[in-house]
């Protein structure tokens, strides 16, 4: 039952499912070694939900997207082009801003699912787009 319950309570508010999204994102990035630098990062050119720093030193830029089902449509659908080019835009920014220019870095995407049971999924894409 406090399954379901919290399943209403995130299908009732999509910012509450984002930022839930998020939260999960994160905790399954860390189980892979990876630590966090920043979490929704702002400038004029768009916004990165994660940033994060692999076990090799890369900045990883991720793009979360959260989503109670997929019967309207893949979650994958969400990343457009023009999403894509935003994404770079605000990367190059904040490698600029902390003065990183430097270190590799790439764009990672983690997918969730929330699913009618409320058991969530999470699908991985590493090294989506070139920098």
């Amino acid at each position: 039952m406090g399954l379901l319950l919290n399943r209403n309570k995130l299908l009732s508010n999509h910012k509450l499912l984002g930022r839930w999204g998020e939260k999960q994102a994160e905790k399954f990035l860390k189980k892979k070694g990876l630590v966090q630098l920043a979490r929704n990062f702002f400038c004029k050119t768009g916004e990165i939900d994660l940033v994060m720093a692999d076990t090799d030193g890369s900045v990883v830029f991720v793009e979360v997207k959260t989503r109670a089902d997929e019967s309207f449509a893949p979650v994958e659908s969400a990343i457009t082009t023009a999403k894509k080019n935003r994404l770079r835009k605000t990367a190059h920014y904040f490698i600029k801003l902390h003065n990183i220019e430097g270190r590799n870095f790439r764009f990672d995407f983690v997918m969730i699912v929330l699913g009618q049971t409320g058991r969530k999924q999470i699908r991985y894409y590493k090294n989506t787009i070139s920098p």
